[in-house]
């Protein structure tokens, strides 16, 4: 789920906004995709769109990337990631909306997620933050995008405030849902409160044997689990979980998500190659491209409160509250709102 614990980390508790900077808009230098006043994101419900039309696969560093791509090729880029246990179904509704008002949206499967495989039987299935994010970087330049707005949501999220802060130069803008989430494991042995550590009762079960084999032998019973904690209000039915829950399969998704949550609380290691990277992200980087932050009113999992991290985003920004019930896979609970951030953001 969303967020590193590090000494920042608190649940959300209050249902305040804090918008701590007011855009100015204006067009961006790339001229292909609408303005905001030009490309006001239609109503839809939730749900509406229940597959993606295709997917495809390129090989990217290590991966053989699986994703879904909309709108034209030659239009402005919006990179779209998912988080845990969630998949590129988290922005069935957001893509079309986002390839309608004028961009080309790619939402790749994470690695052990879906049809992206490992190149290499021998590679180490490593799911710590750089690796996930140098994924994207990779994926980045196989399709040959040299800038992208980018939007996450959980481990997306994360993997998209990670972009920003050490490649801004890849990153022309950034939404991301529940703010700052790069973390570092010498904060995060910092015990929390009792309450806080509660939330994150997933983790310790991760960190035992008994927890991965609970996970491998119930991904889809502890997915569903986490679905309906995370987002109380969210009545989702047994089509759309399905959809998702087969992404799960993959071969490669419970040593990922074990290694994650073990990795966070110095329980294994990462991958010495991204040692640099790691030291990088430890002192906590400014993220300087313009920002949107979004946080839903009913988010169930765990997520730090805005005010905790709006110093962090140096640049243009704005945080907006999502009213209505919408708990912590947003886009795809409030793909309205997601969809217009995304826009918005490209016209800071």
């Amino acid at each position: 789920m969303t967020g590193e614990i590090n000494l920042q980390r608190r649940r959300f508790m209050g249902a305040a906004a804090l918008t701590l900077a007011a855009a100015q808009l204006g067009i961006s230098g790339v001229a292909a995709a609408k303005s905001a006043s030009e490309a006001g994101i239609p109503a839809i419900t939730a749900g509406t769109n229940t597959s993606f039309a295709s997917l495809k696969q390129i090989v990217a560093g290590v991966l053989d990337v699986g994703y879904a791509e909309l709108g034209s090729g030659d239009a402005p880029v919006v990179i779209l990631l998912h988080g845990w246990p969630y998949d590129i179904h988290t922005y069935v509704d957001v893509a079309p909306l986002l390839a309608e008002a004028g961009y080309r949206v790619i939402i790749p499967y994470l690695r052990g997620y879906g049809t992206t495989r490992f190149l290499s039987p021998e590679a180490p299935r490593n799911g710590q933050q750089a690796a996930i994010a140098a994924d994207i970087i990779a994926l980045m330049d196989a399709l040959g995008i040299e800038r992208a707005v980018i939007g996450g949501c959980d481990w997306g999220a994360r993997t998209a405030n990670i972009i920003a802060a050490l490649w801004p130069e890849r990153c022309k803008a950034l939404v991301s849902v529940s703010g700052y989430l790069i973390g570092s494991r010498e904060a995060n042995k910092m015990p929390l409160p009792p309450g806080a550590e509660h939330a994150w009762w997933y983790q310790f079960y991760f960190a035992t044997d008994r927890g991965r084999a609970g996970y491998e032998r119930n991904r889809t019973e502890f997915a569903r689990l986490i679905w309906q904690l995370a987002s109380p209000k969210w009545t989702f039915d047994d089509a759309t979980f399905n959809r998702s829950a087969a992404a799960f399969e993959n071969p490669d998704h419970v040593d990922i998500t074990i290694h994650n949550y073990r990795w966070r609380i110095s329980l294994a290691d990462g991958e010495q190659k991204y040692d640099a990277l790691e030291e990088r992200l430890a002192q906590f980087p400014l993220i300087g491209v313009p920002t949107i932050t979004l946080e839903g009113d009913a988010n169930g999992a765990p997520h730090p409160e805005p005010a905790s991290y709006a110093k962090k985003f140096s640049g243009t920004y704005e945080h907006r509250l999502i009213t209505g019930g919408i708990g912590h896979n947003l886009p795809q609970e409030a793909p309205q709102a997601f969809a217009q951030a995304i826009i918005d953001v490209d016209h800071f």
